[in-house]
């Protein structure tokens, strides 16, 4: 079986992991409409089989009508990978409400709108591969990371119960749980971790480096390259699962 021709969805696909996996399918075939909230950014990648719309996963409406104007475009989506989300990390006692819905609103109903809307037009079809973007994080605590690691371990429930639903039909539903990869969300991570540990920017780059249990940043092609498999033939019994991509086992898992 080709991807030659085949339609996907890639939320966050205007930069770091949703751009690597927006990339690797397009080089296959694919015809990619890559999502996000800036459509510059988008504008900036597209071509070469990526095609960016605007659009906040938060906005239930919007992921609606952004997701049909897809489909009229391309037609019916059979691959979707729920990537857009945001990595922040507060302490329990500084984790007011505003940030905790903020978190899950995002990574948590962002993924579930765009499965749902998505799978509208999958299901008329006759195959379908539908990926998760969680987090090592889906499967252990973090550190000052509450809200994150509870928005992640849902995705991945969400997705194992989505297996469940669809066994025995042409549709699988996998979560992909990558440990530090070196995007921009790093820097950003440098100096929350600087200015609240009160060390330097290089330290505070290791303590993520060394997270990774074989102590280096993931690059997000690895990243894409697992997503792809998950994609092409030969993976067809490889559903409700997560992939752990941290460099090693990860401890507490």
């Amino acid at each position: 079986m080709s991807l030659e021709g085949k339609h996907a969805l890639v939320t966050g696909g205007g930069t770091g992991i949703g751009l690597a996996v927006a990339r690797a399918l397009a080089e296959q075939g694919v015809q990619v409409t890559i999502t996000g909230r800036r459509q510059q950014v988008l504008d900036e990648v597209a071509g070469g089989g990526l095609h960016g719309l605007a659009m906040d996963v938060t906005d239930e409406d919007q992921v609606r009508s952004v997701i049909d104007a897809a489909v009229e475009a391309r037609g019916p989506l059979q691959i979707i990978v729920a990537n857009a989300g945001i990595a922040e990390g507060r302490k329990l006692h500084k984790s007011d409400t505003e940030f905790w819905r903020r978190i899950m609103a995002t990574n948590l109903d962002g993924a579930f709108f765009t499965i749902r809307e998505g799978m509208r037009s999958m299901l008329g079809t006759d195959w379908g591969r539908v990926l998760a973007i969680s987090s090592i994080a889906g499967v252990r605590g973090l550190p000052g990371g509450g809200a994150y690691s509870a928005s992640k371990h849902g995705v991945i429930g969400m997705m194992r119960s989505l297996g469940e639903d669809f066994l025995g039909q042409p549709y699988t539903f996998n979560s992909i749980c990558p440990g530090y990869v070196d995007t921009d969300i790093i820097t950003r991570n440098v100096d929350a971790i600087k200015n609240r540990a009160g060390i330097s920017a290089e330290e505070a780059k290791q303590v993520m480096v060394q997270s990774n249990r074989h102590n280096r940043l993931i690059a997000p092609e690895e990243v894409a390259a697992a997503a792809l498999w998950l994609c092409m033939p030969g993976s067809e019994s490889v559903n409700g699962q997560e992939i752990m991509i941290a460099g090693g086992q990860v401890v507490g898992a």
